[in-house]
């Protein structure tokens, strides 16, 4: 019960206050140009990284991308920016 309330005062919380729900919720923000890019903001850390696999730590769960020839072109604490030919991007719980 009390995480059902909990959750319907944060959506309260978001339209009221007129916030993303990525900002509210702590969740990650991905946003991909094609297969060329992608950007993912409030990730908690890199987890794996090969030429064809990423793998970064979410709040709960973890984010997977699978391609070819990655490149991190940016990295910071919460953000991190990578090239490559993206094929998948799976959340695993």
């Amino acid at each position: 019960m009390s995480k059902k309330w909990s959750h319907s005062i944060w959506n309260w919380m978001t339209k009221k206050m007129d916030l993303p729900h990525d900002v509210m919720l702590d969740l990650p923000r991905i946003t991909m140009i094609g297969q060329l890019h992608i950007y993912i903001e409030n990730h908690r850390g890199l987890l794996v990284f090969t030429d064809k696999e990423i793998r970064l730590l979410l709040k709960t769960g973890q984010l997977l991308i699978k391609g070819n020839q990655f490149v991190i072109k940016t990295i910071l604490p919460e953000e991190i920016l990578v090239e490559g030919k993206i094929d998948q991007v799976i959340y695993i719980q």
